[in-house]
Order: C-alpha cells, then sequence, then structure tokens
C-alpha cells in the first residue's frame, strides 16, 4: 500500500545535476503556463502575450505533433522567455527536448529508466510525484524540486501541507487542477515554490487570436505571489485596533 512508482536501480545514488538550474526556473514567478499547442505559428504571439503579462517561463508540453517545432519558433522569436517541454514520458523525449534547445523537462511522473536518463543529461528535468513514497525515492535520487501531479485528484494543498513537516527539504510545483481560484492555497504553502497551469491561456483565446486578453490574465496570474505576500503581511496599529 502506497508504494512508490519509482524502481530502485544502481544508480539510484548518483548526484543529479540542475537542481540549481530548476530551483531558479521555479523562483522566476508564482505560475508557469502549460500549453498544449496545436498550431506552431501562434507559438510566437503566446509567448509574446504571456511575457508581456510577466510570466516568462512557459511549458509546451509533447501532447501535439507541433510542440517541438512551437518550442523552436518561441526560442528564436522570443528569447527572453524559458521555454520548456513537458509530458515527458520517455528518455528519447530528453533528447528531442535538447535537440529543440528547450531550458527544461517536466515529466508527469518518473520511472527508473527516465530518472536514469536524466543523470548528467543537460536539460534539467523536474519529475513528478503523487505520494509520500514517490517523493521519498526521487529525494534518494538527488532531487529537492518535484512536480506534484494531478495535485488536486492527489490530495490538493492539503496532502502538500501535511508533507512540510515531514520532508521539509522538497519544494513542490502543483499542476492538475490548479486554477486562479486555488492556485492561492498552494502558494501559501512554504513547500511550494510556484504552480503549474493553464486557466491563463484558454483554449477559446488562443483559436481567437485574443493575445491582449491573454496578457491581461497573465497579468493576474503573475501578480498572484505578491497578492498573497500582501494578504500574510502583519496588520498594523491602526487596523487592529479595530
Amino acid at each position: 500500500m502506497g508504494a512508490s512508482r519509482i524502481p530502485p536501480t544502481g544508480n539510484s545514488m548518483t548526484a543529479i545535476p540542475n537542481q540549481q538550474a530548476v530551483a531558479a526556473m521555479l523562483s522566476r514567478g508564482p505560475v508557469i503556463p502549460v500549453l498544449v499547442i496545436d498550431d506552431a505559428s501562434q507559438a510566437a504571439a503566446l509567448a509574446r502575450a504571456l511575457v508581456a503579462g510577466g510570466l516568462d517561463v512557459l511549458e509546451v508540453t509533447l501532447r501535439t505533433p507541433a510542440a517541438l517545432e512551437a518550442v523552436r519558433r518561441i526560442r528564436e522569436a522570443v528569447p527572453e522567455a524559458i521555454v520548456g517541454v513537458g509530458t515527458v514520458l520517455e528518455a528519447g523525449q530528453l533528447e528531442e527536448a535538447h535537440r529543440t534547445g528547450a531550458a527544461f523537462a517536466v515529466s508527469p511522473g518518473a520511472t527508473a529508466r527516465l530518472l536514469d536518463a536524466a543523470c548528467g543529461h543537460p536539460v534539467p528535468l523536474l519529475p513528478g510525484v503523487a505520494t509520500v513514497s514517490e517523493a521519498m525515492a526521487l529525494r534518494e535520487r538527488g532531487y529537492h524540486h518535484l512536480k506534484f501531479f494531478p495535485a488536486e485528484a492527489a490530495g490538493g494543498a492539503r496532502f502538500l501541507a501535511s508533507l512540510a513537516p515531514v520532508i521539509g527539504d522538497l519544494r513542490f510545483c502543483p499542476t492538475g487542477g490548479v486554477n486562479a481560484a486555488n492556485a492561492p492555497a498552494y502558494l501559501a504553502l512554504s513547500n511550494v515554490a510556484c504552480v503549474g497551469g493553464s486557466w491563463m491561456v484558454p483554449r477559446e483565446r488562443v483559436m481567437a487570436e485574443d493575445w491582449a486578453g491573454i496578457t491581461t490574465l497573465a497579468a493576474a496570474a503573475a501578480a498572484l505571489r505578491s497578492a498573497q505576500d500582501r494578504s500574510a503581511q502583519p496588520r498594523t496599529s491602526h487596523q487592529t485596533a479595530g
């Protein structure tokens, strides 16, 4: 019960490179847009809209045939964006990510083969977990920054809050069911670096090429952390005087 999906291998204690790169990437903003791009010709304009709103770390999921071309176009046309790939399921996709110049890779889970391929790989990996055992297994391999997926289905912010005092040196990026309404609950947690989601890139706005509307949604998402920080500030004496 609760067994890890991550079987041990002979490389299980090998130091994992690029954790500093992952930490830096996760700290750039409160939200990482998770993008499913069907038309690569829209990729650059979409990226510009998100960057203009204050979100410069972008995850292009490998769920469509256009994904890798979209990464290439974003890198060429929007150099200020930090673009990586998501939905990495196999070791070979790390090589594809490297060839396209992706800055990082994200996987929904982790297998021994994928983790072995990530050892020493130039593209830093953010692997996914859904249980305590999986988080512990990745911690043993040297990972301290993890994707929590599917966040809402796997226990949500309450799960991560209960994990913080037990494994306090892990930091998470929850994705899966995260939206504008529940993101602040995640961002208030000490073990959450940022969240991932798609609510600022609704399909209908992308199809309509409503880049201004997407910039507005991105700006609201980028402000989430500062809004949460303001709510956590101590109240002044005249505020508490009643």
